[in-house]
């Protein structure tokens, strides 16, 4: 486990990876259940459920990389939840960054 030890494996973590799991899952879902028709948004180009997918979460990690040396990620509550749940600035991001990935879904 030591390998391991640099990673941030923390409750954040963990939902952001389920999060896109369960997306994927549900594209996958989707794609069965109801084939894809490419559509022309705002970039003038054909794109699938897949290609806004994969904008919306490069998307995201800019989005997070912008964020920290701005604003960085201390605590701005902790919640009383077994010895104390952090919640830090980065919850801000991952906010602006769902907002980001429903525009592109959306208008892309």
């Amino acid at each position: 486990m030591e390998s391991l030890a640099w990673m941030a494996w923390t409750p954040a973590t963990l939902i952001f990876y389920g999060l896109i799991a369960l997306a994927l899952g549900t594209l996958t879902v989707m794609a069965i259940r109801h084939p894809e028709v490419e559509r022309v948004g705002i970039l003038r180009i054909p794109t699938t459920r897949g290609d806004r997918f994969f904008i919306a979460l490069l998307g995201s990690a800019f989005i997070h990389l912008i964020f920290l040396p701005l604003f960085g990620a201390d605590t701005i509550a902790t919640l009383p939840v077994g010895e104390g749940l952090e919640v830090s600035r980065l919850w801000l991001a991952s906010g602006i960054s769902l907002l980001y990935a429903a525009a592109v879904f959306r208008w892309v």
